[in-house]
């Protein structure tokens, strides 16, 4: 039987591909009995087979514990985490309106979006007027501790310079925390 995940030709009677782990059968939600893959009805009870999902192979076959050496499928890596925000956002909100407010706190995650990236930095999540950054995935680095430190330095600085174009036009200037942990990932 043929893998419709990876197309590894498998011998019958399985339930699992051998290369890659994907279910070779698509079990009926209604009446439990195993259908074979590409079927539209099931052969038990005649429900309908098209509404359910597919399987999915447990891994992408490039990264199955077959295609990747034993010690490869259990690396772990390094990963420093970077938090950073607006100090007193709460007060800017009070102090300027909606739309100056959204401007400000865009206009800041701009500044530290273009550091991060320039570190090789992934912002994971936007969270109101903070972002968690992660250092050292999707791609990891020697120095990624180093980065991270770095472009959170950075960060600073660059709200220094915004800080000298928000002044004149909102009379205030923002401040920022950043703080950056190590993770095993």
């Amino acid at each position: 039987m043929r893998c419709a995940a990876c197309g590894f030709e498998n011998a019958s009677g399985i339930k699992f591909c051998g290369e890659c782990g994907a279910p070779l059968k698509l079990k009926c939600q209604g009446c439990g009995f195993e259908n074979a893959l590409g079927i539209k009805f099931c052969g038990e009870c005649g429900a309908p087979l098209s509404e359910q999902a597919a399987p999915q192979p447990a891994a992408p076959p490039e990264l199955a514990p077959a295609a990747l050496g034993a010690a490869e499928a259990a690396e772990r890596r390094q990963l420093t985490v970077m938090f950073c925000d607006l100090v007193g956002s709460t007060d800017l909100s009070q102090h300027l309106d909606a739309e100056d407010l959204r401007s400000v706190v865009r206009a800041y995650q701009e500044a530290a979006s273009g550091v991060i990236d320039r570190y090789a930095g992934h912002i994971a999540q936007y969270l109101g007027d903070g972002l968690l950054v992660y250092f050292g995935y999707p791609q990891a680095h020697e120095d990624d501790a180093e980065r991270a430190v770095r472009a959170g330095l950075e960060i600073l600085a660059a709200l220094r310079t915004l800080n000298d174009a928000l002044e004149p036009k909102h009379g205030m200037r923002l401040a920022a925390r950043v703080g950056t942990t190590p993770a095993r990932w």
